[in-house]
């Protein structure tokens, strides 16, 4: 039987029976990535140091970004095929490092037997909850050519009309992504993304909380929030949203 659960002191006395196919074990999340040509800093997704815990990436190679935003429906092969290899190393949920394969989300979750959580943009709903009624969430995102309502309606968005969407794809530093150059200064993207937020906040002022689609962004979210003061989601708080719920620890201290 598989153990799903935390492993303390003296926690030990049962017996531990390893799947066939399971290698090695330990990852929580499991990270499918984007075939990319630019700098992979700390704080971005598929950098291993902006996590506290273990996480288990796998490369889709055969999915880059011209390819990603044909919206080729044949991607879900890709992604299934390396999901499923994320399985048997055993990782709890999947994450997939980068907002656009939310077109697939709702087809991974039936190809896969772990959670799967392949876009930012399926916080949404969450973080629509906690705002009042005529706030809106303001979306930076890499690109704006595929961000549409299918990708919306996947990642469980119902209604556009709460977002105000803006595209980071043609500040000047910050293109090296979406053009996938190999070399980026990333304290001039800090500033380009904090000049776009406080732009799009001054020209909204109904926006109540700030979404980082791009897989890329997190880096940048701390000075995103000091400059807008407000709430600042991104891929990083969701997946440590994730992790907390499938490696849950039990609680200690005084009462």
């Amino acid at each position: 039987m598989k153990h799903y659960g935390y492993i303390g002191k003296g926690d030990d006395d049962f017996d531990v029976v390893k799947p066939l196919a399971q290698q090695m074990s330990g990852y929580p999340i499991g990270i499918m990535l984007l075939n990319v040509g630019y700098p992979i800093v700390p704080g971005n997704v598929a950098n291993a140091c902006t996590y506290d815990f273990p996480v288990r990436y796998a490369r889709v190679r055969t999915v880059d970004s011209p390819r990603l935003h044909t919206k080729d429906p044949t991607i879900i092969d890709d992604l299934t095929a390396v999901g499923k290899e994320l399985q048997e190393d055993g990782v709890r949920a999947i994450i997939c490092a980068c907002g656009y394969f939310g077109r697939w989300q709702k087809q991974l979750t039936e190809r896969l037997n772990v959670p799967v959580y392949a876009s930012s943009l399926t916080q949404i709903p969450m973080i629509k909850t906690g705002l009042k009624k005529g706030q809106k969430i303001g979306v930076l995102c890499a690109v704006t050519r595929t961000f549409d309502d299918e990708l919306l309606s996947c990642c469980g968005v119902d209604d556009p009309s709460t977002l105000v969407v803006k595209s980071m794809e043609e500040s000047p530093e910050f293109s090296a992504i979406p053009r996938d150059r190999n070399t980026m200064n990333s304290a001039k993207v800090r500033g380009e993304m904090v000049a776009a937020a406080k732009e799009m906040v001054a020209e909204n002022p109904d926006i109540g909380a700030i979404l980082l689609e791009c897989s890329d962004m997190p880096p940048y979210a701390a000075a995103v929030q000091e400059a807008v003061n407000l709430p600042v989601y991104d891929f990083t708080t969701m997946i440590r949203w994730v992790e907390s719920a499938v490696c849950r620890k039990p609680f200690y201290g005084y009462i």
